[in-house]
């Protein structure tokens, strides 16, 4: 999964920023002392810089002279000023692109995705093995689900029940589907052994909040909710 550090000082603006990426299963990564961005970014050694111009102590600028003396990371800054100075420097500081607000999303997006692919040679197309569910990353091939600096690690089964219920989001899957799914021939396993199953799972999505979010629809199967403020 990519860090994005993301350098922003407008909270309702770094909420949606963050969201977004989010939803593309990228880790972001707020300020929290804007008078001491270096030692957050030293400890946080992200692997793409969104940065404002106009930040509270120092401006963009200054930051971005201060992380090219310590990396070469890609770097995208963000600037509500239209003058074409603030371009120029940008690009005079090492800075890898520059957005000016207001900017649709999808334009932000498409951004950090082509410098990724350029400076990590890394397709965005084949990431298949992370997805995510109501703010929350589930990593299929490590078989665990993070939320909130928080990482479960699931059994074999219990991820292999939660990948079928999110891939068929918001609609009922019924337990003969899961059984032969999972064990492929459902004469071998008890209903008992997928309600177990089930129970654990929904318990350790308890500890990030998600466990509400497997629902039991009697006499039919299971449903994984997805909350309308994640849909991507």
């Amino acid at each position: 999964m990519f860090k994005i550090m993301l350098i922003e000082d407008d909270v309702s603006l770094f909420g949606e920023i963050k969201d977004r990426l989010t939803q593309w299963s990228y880790k972001v990564y707020g300020i929290g002392d804007f008078g001491n961005v270096m030692e957050e970014f030293t400890s946080v050694n992200p692997d793409l810089v969104v940065i404002d111009i106009q930040l509270p102590k120092f401006d963009g600028f200054h930051w971005c002279r201060m992380i090219r003396t310590y990396s070469n990371v890609p770097i995208i800054f963000l600037s509500s000023r239209d003058h074409p100075t603030d371009m120029v420097m940008s690009m005079q500081l090492g800075a890898d692109d520059f957005i000016q607000k207001p900017f649709h999303f999808d334009v932000l997006i498409a951004k950090i995705q082509a410098i990724l692919r350029r400076v990590y040679n890394y397709n965005v197309t084949e990431q298949t093995s992370l997805k995510t569910w109501n703010g929350a990353t589930i990593d299929y091939e490590k078989n665990t689900v993070e939320k909130s600096e928080t990482t479960l690690e699931l059994t074999k089964n219990e991820m292999y029940i939660l990948k079928i219920l999110v891939e068929h989001k918001n609609s009922i899957v019924s337990r003969e589907e899961i059984i032969k799914s999972l064990w492929d021939d459902s004469r071998f396993v008890s209903d008992n052994t997928l309600t177990v199953n089930v129970n654990r799972l929904r318990k350790r999505l308890g500890e990030i909040g998600l466990g509400s979010h497997i629902e039991t629809k009697v006499g039919q199967g299971y449903l994984a909710k997805e909350v309308d403020a994640f849909h991507g």
